[in-house]
Formats: C-alpha cells, sequence, structure tokens
C-alpha cells in the first residue's frame, strides 16, 4: 500500500471503526475522557485545505476531531476554518508566538493575546497546542514558565495536559510514524515499548488487537495527497528534512 496517501488514511479510520474505537476533540477528552478512544489531531502547518479534505473525510464517517491552525498564511484561512467547524471539529490555537518575537516572553504574551483574539473572533478556542519548528532555536512552550494559560480561559495544551504515559502518541513527523528519531521538538516521554513505520503496520496492530485503548495520532493533512507528482516531491523533499533535522539534532547535543 501506498502510504500518506488518503487511501492509506480511510483504511486506517476503517481499522479503527471497526475495532470499536471512539472518536473525541482534545477539548472532549479533557472534560470527560472515553475508555477506549482516539484522539485525532491535526497542526495545520501549511496546505490548508488538505485539512479541510481531512476534516470531510471525518465527516463522512461521523467522526469530530481537532484542528490546530496557524495564524500565518499557509495555515490561517476564515472560511475554511468555519467550515472546518461547522462539521463539529474543534479548532485550536497552533501556536508559535517564542519564535514570532525571537525568545522573549513579554512580547510573546502581546503575540499570543492578539493572535488568540483574532482566531476567536472566527470560532470559540479552548486548547492550544505549540508549533515546533525544527529551525527555530526557540521552544514556544517556554511561554508558559513566565506565564498560564489557564488566565486566558484555555483548558489545556496537550504536551502540557495530556499525559503521554496512559496515552499512546503517534505522529507523522518526518513523513513516517517514527518520524520522533529525527524529531527536534514533537516528542513526548512515553512508556509504550511500540514503534510503526508505516500506516499499514499499524492498521495490522489495530486489527490484531495488540494496538493500545487510548491514542492520540498527530497528522499533518499538508503530507497526504492522491496526487502521484505531488506525493513523490513530498517524498524526496522530505528526506533531505529528515537528514537536516538528524544533523541539527546532533549540533544541538553537542553543544
Amino acid at each position: 500500500m501506498k502510504d500518506f496517501t488518503t487511501s492509506s488514511y480511510r483504511k486506517l479510520l476503517d481499522a479503527l471503526i471497526h475495532e470499536g474505537y471512539a472518536f473525541q476533540t482534545v477539548r472532549d477528552f479533557v472534560r470527560s475522557p472515553a475508555g477506549k478512544v482516539i484522539l485525532l489531531r491535526q497542526d495545520v502547518d501549511d496546505r490548508k485545505m488538505h485539512s479541510l479534505h481531512f476534516a470531510r473525510i471525518q465527516h463522512e464517517y461521523g467522526i469530530q476531531s481537532t484542528f490546530y491552525f496557524r495564524v500565518v498564511p499557509e495555515s490561517y484561512d476564515p472560511e475554511v476554518i468555519r467550515e472546518i467547524a461547522s462539521m463539529g471539529h474543534e479548532i485550536g490555537y497552533h501556536y508559535e508566538d517564542m519564535d514570532f518575537a525571537h525568545g522573549d516572553p513579554v512580547k510573546a504574551l502581546e503575540y499570543f493575546e492578539k493572535h488568540l483574539n483574532k482566531l476567536r473572533l472566527i470560532v470559540p478556542i479552548e486548547t492550544i497546542c505549540m508549533h515546533g519548528s525544527p529551525r527555530s532555536k526557540h521552544d514556544n512552550r517556554d511561554i508558559w514558565k513566565s506565564y498560564d494559560y489557564k488566565n486566558y480561559k484555555i483548558l489545556a495544551e496537550p504536551y502540557l495536559d495530556l499525559d503521554f504515559q496512559k496515552i499512546f502518541y503517534l505522529t507523522d513527523t518526518g513523513r513516517r510514524w517514527d518520524g520522533y528519531k529525527v524529531s527536534v521538538r514533537d516528542k513526548v516521554k512515553s512508556n509504550f515499548n511500540l514503534s510503526f513505520h508505516r500506516t499499514d503496520e499499524i492498521i495490522e496492530s489495530i486489527k490484531s488487537g495488540a494496538f493500545p485503548d487510548q491514542v492520540m495520532f498527530n497528522f499533518h493533512p499538508e503530507r497526504w495527497t492522491d496526487n502521484s507528482q505531488q506525493w513523490w516531491r513530498d517524498y524526496f523533499i522530505q528526506k533531505l528534512k529528515n537528514t537536516i533535522k538528524y544533523v541539527l539534532i546532533k549540533l544541538r547535543k553537542t553543544n
């Protein structure tokens, strides 16, 4: 099976539904977590129309999930945000304000307030999630060393409020499911002795009954396409990016 296509994505959803998993948004899970549940989280970093396509597919299946939008042009689009929200999906803020402020927490908070209000003029925002650019030397979560997002009527930040010792975390960072090996920031501390490289390996685990009961998937929908030309272009570009990220990780450990 060719991976990172919408066809392989549908097969993943089919397997999860067949095995009796419920689906919750991050907001709903924080309020009342289901026992056997999947959290589908989408980081809308780029190609926002891909995220709209994901939202429509989920709507076909009767699934609701969470989409985290940045405020940059590649992501932010009021009409796309409204349409995704109209399907019952949760919209959250994919914040990167420490990057915008070059590491200054005071300035970062000003940006955060401004950008949060900008999104709240479109839809309610109750959860946030950091954007982790590998090229940046700043960790956007560091703003919360000085301030408290709960003061802004924010229920949760997944990296800070979810227990990934109990929730299995899978991310397609690096255009692979074991991308944590080349990820600068999109990683969590986990007790799960599980690792997958391809989507069909995940599907096999689901069908065998070996898959954990509570799982968060982090998707970057811009990486998923049935367009063959775009698929191959993304494949080679991501291989180059993964090499660069691997070198960055080694250099930062050395320093």
